[in-house]
């Protein structure tokens, strides 16, 4: 019975994307996606924040659709400048640097842009058929699923705060912490007590997402970039594209299987993404290859390494974004605010109660990854001159987006005081070495750990430690120490371990 309900959804998802109004806005969304992802400066979580509140009036599948689009196309654009300009648009594509600016120096741009549209659109679909095929097992274990689950589920998504960011665990884990107060702002929906509202009837309800979304994501990078201003871009000449041949494709299918496995793994982490897996990725890469020494010199295997991994990451971390109502990824974040905003319950109920959405979001993806093969590789030239539009001109249409949106969600000028707020507060989180991620994941994930908590004591009588005698609450209790205590402690083992065999005691 399962198994013919999910092809049911998976059917009625397919038939989803037979709107031309839809396919119309996956063909737009594709196209902003992927030059979003080649600018330097922006990426997939600021675009995806930006275009947050714009989808607020849409139905929730082309909503989600679009927002997803955006991330993967921006996640593969990010090589268009690695490759051409030696910049990767997104942090995700770093790794590409390495080997697609090399080639493209030696005026083989076309083979590196090849190579990267190919490896990103294998490994998109890998991971988008690796998701759905997972989702009847999904949904089997959200019968096993009760609010005490949710809550210690939800605690272990938290204590991956400290490895998600940019900055050290301990700050991380500060700016999480900063987010998770802020989600406190409001009425207490268990004793309808007002908290941290200071009077203002515009706080009762909390603080919203979507403004502080594109606050720390949007404005603060505004900011950031605006002290960028003096550096200069120099672009390769591309006079002709010669695309890789066969036998390159021969070369590397392995390093692209390869990498697109580890980057579905890395993407269902919680707390990892695209960076991550594309580093994972290319190290593998090179450690399997028969010329590793071409690797930083113009190695088609470091591309598809690198490119392969991160794309496939994007399907990755949509599995614990839907499945457990945890982000897989900082972008992921925006999109789980996305939607929370459209009323949808993100967690195991989401392959049962909400299957046919579910479902049509995967065959969106599965789409967006084939289209911007097309448009990533014969556009890449057109896209590659788009970089080089002045950022004094630039960050002020991004500023004016910003404010537009935030005032767009509520028509309220408190919303956009929030987003200004939260842009300055995170500027400031940057400059002193706070990462903004583990601050935006703390607001989501406060507000379902607080909801959680009051239901499991309302469910247990007040008696929390009732929590510990759940198989599954224990489990992810166990693993939300070990997440926090289990790295240092193996690094001190490590560490003494190597001295006595040094000193041979």
């Amino acid at each position: 019975m399962v198994w013919v309900n999910n092809m049911d959804a998976l059917l009625n998802g397919l038939f989803a994307l037979a709107d031309p109004y839809l396919l119309m806005l996956l063909f737009a969304a594709t196209l902003g996606g992927v030059l979003v992802g080649a600018l330097p400066g922006l990426n997939a979580t600021t675009g995806v924040a930006l275009l947050l509140p714009f989808t607020i009036t849409m139905e929730p599948i082309p909503a989600i659709a679009i927002l997803t689009t955006i991330y993967c196309a921006a996640t593969f654009a990010g090589a268009i400048t690695a490759i051409l300009i030696n910049t990767p648009g997104t942090s995700a594509s770093a790794t590409t640097c390495l080997d697609g600016y090399p080639l493209a120096q030696r005026g083989e741009a076309g083979r590196a842009l090849g190579m990267a549209a190919v490896s990103s659109t294998i490994g998109g679909i890998i991971s988008v058929v690796c998701l759905m095929a997972a989702a009847p097992l999904l949904a089997r274990a959200a019968y096993n699923f009760a609010p005490p689950e949710y809550f210690a589920l939800t605690v272990f998504g938290l204590s991956m705060l400290a490895t998600i960011g940019d900055g050290s665990p301990v700050k991380n884990i500060i700016s999480g912490a900063f987010g998770i107060l802020v989600a406190t702002v409001g009425i207490d929906l268990l004793t309808s007590v007002e908290r941290f509202t200071f009077g203002l009837n515009e706080l009762s309800e909390g603080i919203p997402f979507v403004p502080v979304m594109i606050g720390v994501f949007g404005i603060s990078e505004l900011l950031v970039q605006a002290d960028n201003m003096h550096v200069e871009r120099k672009q390769v000449v591309m006079k002709s594209i010669r695309l890789p041949s066969m036998s390159d494709y021969r070369k590397v299918w392995k390093t692209i299987l390869r990498s697109s496995g580890i980057g579905t793994f890395i993407g269902i982490l919680p707390a990892e993404g695209a960076t991550v897996a594309s580093m994972i990725g290319y190290n593998e890469a090179k450690r399997w290859s028969k010329a590793p020494e071409e690797f930083g010199h113009g190695s088609l295997e470091g591309i598809a390494g690198s490119e392969a991994a991160n794309n496939s990451a994007t399907g990755g971390a949509m599995v614990p974004t839907l499945a457990l109502g945890i982000p897989g990824s900082p972008t992921a974040a925006v999109i789980l605010a996305g939607l929370m905003v459209h009323g949808l319950r993100p967690g195991p109920t989401m392959f049962t109660d909400q299957a046919d959405f579910a479902y049509a979001i995967f065959w969106s993806m599965l789409l967006v990854n084939i289209l911007f093969f097309f448009i990533g590789l014969w556009g890449a030239k057109i896209f590659a001159r788009v970089t080089f539009v002045p950022i004094q001109i630039l960050w002020p249409i991004v500023f004016i987006f910003s404010i537009v949106g935030a005032y767009a969600l509520e028509q309220s000028m408190m919303d956009v005081w929030i987003a200004v707020g939260s842009g300055i507060l995170g500027f400031y989180m940057r400059r002193y070495g706070f990462s903004v991620v583990p601050m935006a994941i703390g607001l989501i994930l406060g507000g379902m750990l607080e909801t959680r908590l009051g239901q499991s004591m309302v469910m247990l009588d007040e008696k929390w430690w009732l929590m510990l005698n759940r198989p599954l609450s224990l489990f992810f209790f166990v693993l939300t120490i070990l997440a926090l205590f289990g790295p240092p402690v193996w690094d001190r083992i490590i560490k003494y371990r190597l001295k006595h065999k040094v000193t041979g005691k």
